[in-house]
């Protein structure tokens, strides 16, 4: 059962090698097969992991038995893991719909989305950030091949861009490694907790700098202002199942600034505890403004879609800078919903495209659509789960995101810019939907209709918005054991190096306590 944390790693990995073989490769049918079936077992699988993390507290796998800090360590609790699941879940979806044709537009599709796939579970699992950085290069090389995937000059124009910010983000993480690893002489992040909350006075500002330049790194993988130009155009270019994956992508980076500044640099880290919430709590919210002022003054609908991720991640990065359990709480909640709702919507927004002739997506009148009740239906759903109107998962994730602002300033400040860009949104959407399916011009449309496979492909993700209401009581409770386990540190380094890695202060020793009474949750993190 050990060995079960280091399947979503290993599975698509192999899932990819077979692809390229000669038996499997030169028959699409058996390629896209041979990925379904892999995607499904891989959700599955999550499942299971996350399952056992329920049952047994948080699992730690050292590879080749080299134990923390110097192996190879993977950390399986409740926040890695849903995210691994969530991956699982949008991988399976997007698969079913580049099976439809899409994957046939290029070469190597499915062994590149394989990789990817790889890629991201392995930066959710990692427990050291150098190898977090391995599983970054790994999930970016594959993304530079499938951003381009079906050619078109767009998409290399966006695919440089997006190459050259990401290469240069990869040399400042290096770098951010290099002087953290010179004045803690580790980087397993449950060693780190201690090394930082006992650092001497004359590397304090040695290891500010190193933390405050990974806080740059996690800024470009998340888009966050002043990083996010590249973001919209990348996205909107992307072929649709690619650009459904891509949805997650941005979720690495705000979730490496949650595991990060909320344990290594948390409340027990003294001089440096919150070195980042300065920043992130202004640039959220400006994120956030930017994401709606897109929404509203698009002209084509993917670029909206691309503008709504932008919300998202301001969102979750004002989020993580509270630094609180019920704000963590809500990040877990709101990543799974917002990224499972937006990507629905790049996939309706192709569906939509395909149907209006010339005019695309673009916010002009055209060509009828041809199946306007199948489209319509899943647009409505859709555009009300991401605005957040009842009874959808928007709701629920909108209210977690408000509760969680305490304090009167931030309340004020937090829920107008939340509820006034969501308003925007609203009108950008309405706006939107209008255009695309009353304004027509021309005669009735004879292009073709919606594939099986992109229906089940659409349902698959918007199901997950249902499912989040239908099941909001569990899926809150174990939004908040994820949120006590990632600041339950104590538990973290004892599980992870054998022994607390260091002397707790008596006020982080009150801290632990307070966090489980605040969410009313189990806190036991034990088993393997």
């Amino acid at each position: 059962m050990w060995h079960l944390v280091v399947l979503p790693i290993i599975l698509p990995m192999l899932t990819a090698l077979l692809i390229i073989l000669p038996p499997i490769h030169r028959r699409p049918s058996r390629r896209r097969w041979v990925s379904m079936i892999s995607a499904g077992i891989q959700f599955i699988i999550a499942v299971v992991l996350l399952l056992q993390v329920q049952q047994h507290g948080l699992l730690h796998y050292a590879v080749g038995n080299w134990q923390a800090p110097f192996g190879i360590v993977l950390v399986a609790d409740t926040l890695s893991v849903v995210m691994v699941c969530l991956t699982s879940f949008l991988a399976l979806g997007a698969i079913i719909y580049g099976s439809a044709g899409e994957d046939e537009k290029g070469s190597f599709f499915h062994p590149l989305f394989q990789f990817q796939v790889m890629g991201i579970n392995g930066a959710f699992l990692t427990g050291d950030l150098f190898n977090m950085f391995v599983f970054f290069e790994v999930l970016l090389i594959a993304s530079y091949a499938l951003l381009v995937h079906g050619g078109g000059k767009n998409k290399t124009k966006a695919a440089l861009h997006y190459v050259v910010l990401n290469l240069t983000g990869s040399a400042v993480f290096l770098i951010a490694l290099a002087v953290l690893y010179g004045t803690l002489g580790t980087l397993n992040m449950a060693d780190m907790i201690g090394k930082v909350a006992n650092i001497a006075p004359e590397d304090v500002m040695l290891v500010k700098a190193g933390g405050l330049m990974l806080m740059i790194v996690f800024a470009l993988k998340a888009a966050i202002l002043p990083l996010q130009f590249w973001l919209p155009a990348a996205y909107s270019s992307a072929s649709p199942a690619v650009a459904a994956l891509f949805a997650v992508m941005t979720k690495i980076g705000v979730y490496g600034l949650l595991r990060v500044y909320s344990t290594i640099f948390g409340e027990h880290a003294g001089p440096l505890a919150g070195i980042a919430s300065v920043w992130l709590l202004p640039v959220g919210l400006i994120t956030i403004v930017i994401g709606a002022i897109g929404v509203i003054s698009s002209k084509d609908f993917r670029k909206i879609v691309a503008h709504l991720v932008l919300i998202s991640v301001g969102t979750l990065v004002t989020l993580v800078s509270l630094q609180t359990p019920a704000s963590a709480s809500a990040v877990v909640f709101y990543t799974v919903h917002s990224t499972v709702v937006c990507a629905a919507l790049f996939l309706i927004a192709d569906l939509v495209a395909n149907q209006r002739g010339k005019a695309g997506d673009r916010l002009v009148p055209g060509r009828r659509i041809a199946q306007p009740a199948l489209l319509g239906t899943m647009f409505f759903i859709a555009v009300l789960s991401v605005t957040g109107i009842p009874p959808f998962s928007g709701f629920i994730g909108k209210l977690m995101v408000l509760q969680a602002v305490v304090e009167p300033m931030n309340k004020l400040l937090i829920w107008g810019v939340v509820l006034s860009c969501t308003l925007l949104v609203i009108i950008g959407l309405s706006r939107a939907g209008t255009t695309l399916f009353w304004r027509v011009s021309g005669t009735e449309s004879d292009a073709e209709h919606v594939k099986p496979l992109q229906t089940v492909a659409v349902g698959w993700l918007l199901l997950a918005s249902i499912l989040l209401v239908v099941f909001a009581g569990p899926l809150t409770q174990l939004s908040q054991n994820a949120a006590s386990e990632l600041y339950d540190i104590n538990s973290l380094t004892e599980r992870v190096l054998g022994s607390p890695s260091f002397d707790m202060t008596p006020e982080t020793l009150n801290l632990i306590p307070n966090i489980t009474s605040n969410i009313s949750t189990n806190t036991a993190i034990g088993g393997q």
